[in-house]
């Protein structure tokens, strides 16, 4: 991998109303033509992406919406998906055609700060301005704006203000969007040694690893850790060869019962996926959801969600795997509903539960906003890898390494 992952990645998002010059603006900010620009309205129809690296910001996302004042069957659908992409989004831009400031623009405004979303006001063709001053600070500010937003006069064209957003994004932006904290460096001691169980099935083809499995190696070289890797079938061997016992253990959950069976009680063990948990989301609210798939009944409904779209395996794991666990923790036919893709279901709250992948594409800002959503309408969510881990019975010991996240996961169970 010689870039950095779009979950790993800022994602700035351009809302504003037709003709306001987001794309042109995307465009300035880029310095690469990224966006088609026409004078004809709602010439941008979906969302368009464009990863690059930003001084002084590093790697990120920005994405292109169609206008929020679009009209029409097909154009109230066009707004409607740009306001869905406020739940993949970091830091966002309000762009404005010059000083117009009306209910889209005061609608779009309510809506990131509901979703604790920071925001840039920028003020675009300032060039046409008649009334323009050399400052990029605005001369009057929108009635009801917070007075913490930036307010930026800018101009796509002529450049102006460019430098000034980009400062105040990088001001702005959340702190857990631009440091990532650790996946599992922080979990072993100095020069410790982390042992990974990397099965080779179908879901990993010759030459290749998955996503997660790539970053825990990764970050334990960066935490100067020493990495060894083997295979479910090898690994009483390897265990065998080591002098000393490895100081952590991480599986993938497919053969976390296995695992589990080989690897000695006193050495720490976990996956995968419950890593991926506490590094894109939060693992203590997940454990709760977890533990609320112990309660499930026959008829009931469970959304299985997935961040990224994949060709379906045979056997795979969100639509083959993963239901026949569930049913039998359920003890009986459930009904599943199956969503992939970058946008979240606003009916989750009509199941009893979401089992949500690792989210290995998306931000943990994007993660994390899924979970509200569900907490919100009152759906308990987990992940795929702490599902499996409970329907093998071995949720508790995966958890061990994580005492808030198991403490949360018993007392849940408790109240069962």
């Amino acid at each position: 991998m010689t870039e950095a992952p779009k979950g790993l990645r800022l994602h700035i998002a351009l809302f504003g109303r037709r003709n306001a010059g987001k794309s042109s603006l995307l465009n300035a900010l880029s310095g690469q033509p990224v966006s088609i620009v026409s004078d004809t309205p709602g010439t941008t129809t979906d969302p368009v992406e464009k990863t690059l690296e930003m001084a002084p910001l590093g790697p990120v996302v920005f994405l292109d919406t169609a206008g929020l004042d679009d009209d029409g069957e097909l154009g109230r659908l066009r707004a409607e998906r740009s306001l869905e992409i406020m739940r993949r989004t970091d830091v966002a831009l309000l762009v404005t055609d010059g000083r117009i400031w009306g209910r889209t623009e005061a609608a779009a405004a309510a809506r990131l700060r509901s979703l604790e979303i920071p925001f840039v006001v920028v003020r675009n063709k300032a060039d046409a301005d008649s009334g323009a001053k050399e400052t990029t600070d605005a001369p009057d500010r929108p009635e009801g704006l917070d007075a913490a937003v930036p307010v930026i006069r800018a101009s796509a064209r002529s450049g102006l203000g460019l430098g000034e957003i980009r400062a105040a994004i990088e001001r702005i932006a959340p702190e857990s969007a631009l440091r990532q904290p650790p996946l599992l460096s922080d979990l072993l001691p100095e020069q410790g040694v982390l042992l990974l169980v990397v099965p080779l099935d179908t879901g990993a083809p010759r030459g290749r690893l998955i996503l997660p499995q790539v970053q825990a190696i990764r970050d334990s070289l960066d935490g100067r850790k020493i990495c060894l890797a083997t295979t479910d079938k090898d690994l009483p061997a390897a265990l065998r060869r080591l002098k000393e016992a490895p100081d952590l253990v991480v599986c993938d959950s497919q053969v976390v019962h296995t695992v589990d069976r080989e690897t000695p009680s006193d050495i720490p063990m976990t996956t995968f996926s419950v890593l991926m948990a506490r590094f894109k989301g939060d693992l203590p609210a997940l454990a709760r959801g977890a533990a609320a798939l112990g309660r499930l009944h026959p008829g009931d409904s469970v959304l299985i969600q997935e961040a990224c779209s994949h060709h379906p395996q045979h056997d795979d794991i969100g639509r083959v795997k993963l239901p026949r666990l569930l049913r039998g923790l359920a003890g009986g036919e459930l009904h599943f509903r199956m969503a992939a893709g970058k946008e979240f279901p606003d009916s989750a709250g009509d199941c009893a539960a979401v089992v949500h992948c690792g989210g290995c594409v998306i931000t943990r800002g994007q993660m994390l906003a899924r979970l509200r959503a569900a907490t919100e309408a009152g759906c308990p969510m987990t992940n795929y890898g702490l599902a499996i881990s409970l329907a093998q019975g071995v949720l508790a010991r995966v958890l061990s390494p994580f005492p808030d996240a198991l403490r949360a996961y018993r007392k849940a169970r408790a109240q069962a």
